[in-house]
Parts: structure tokens; C-alpha cells; sequence
């Protein structure tokens, strides 16, 4: 394997990780933010009040999502052991 292979590769294994990670990422940004303006506007400075609605809003988004990182994760895997196998 030379540098351009290596490159190559983790290029494509930090695109598999953003595929994984950024939806949960911006499904839980945007409810933040949502909370944060919610707290904002009614004064309520409850500092537990945000990880229920994230956790819960990060695991529908999980369950929403398991079919694309299973596919990502699958592709991903087939074209690294093929690159094993050719060489």
C-alpha cells in the first residue's frame, strides 16, 4: 500500500463516518437549539431539561437511519476487502 492508497482510504473511512454520525449530529444540534430558544424565551434555566428530548430524538433518528449505515457500513466493508484481495 503506498501514501495514495492510505490517502485514499482514509478519505473514504471519514466520509463513512460523517454518513454515520451526521444525521444524529444535526438531529440533535437542531433540538438544542430548539430547547435553547425554548429556555431563552420563558426564562426557564433548567440545565437537565435538554438530554431527554435529545435522547430520545437521537434514538428515533438512529432507528430511522440503521438501514443507511448498514448499507454504508456494508459498502464500505466489501471495497476495503476487495483492496485487500487485489493487492
Amino acid at each position: 500500500m503506498n501514501a495514495l492508497d492510505a490517502m485514499e482510504l482514509a478519505k473514504a473511512a471519514l466520509i463513512l463516518v460523517l454518513t454515520i454520525a451526521g444525521p444524529m449530529l444535526i438531529a440533535s444540534l437542531i433540538v438544542g437549539v430548539a430547547i435553547g430558544l425554548f429556555q431563552a424565551l420563558t426564562q426557564i434555566q433548567e440545565t437537565t431539561l435538554t438530554f431527554v428530548p435529545k435522547l430520545l430524538v437521537i434514538g428515533c433518528v438512529m432507528l430511522l437511519s440503521l438501514p443507511m449505515i448498514g448499507s454504508a457500513m456494508s459498502n464500505f466493508t466489501a471495497q476495503l476487502s476487495a483492496r485487500i484481495v487485489s493487492g
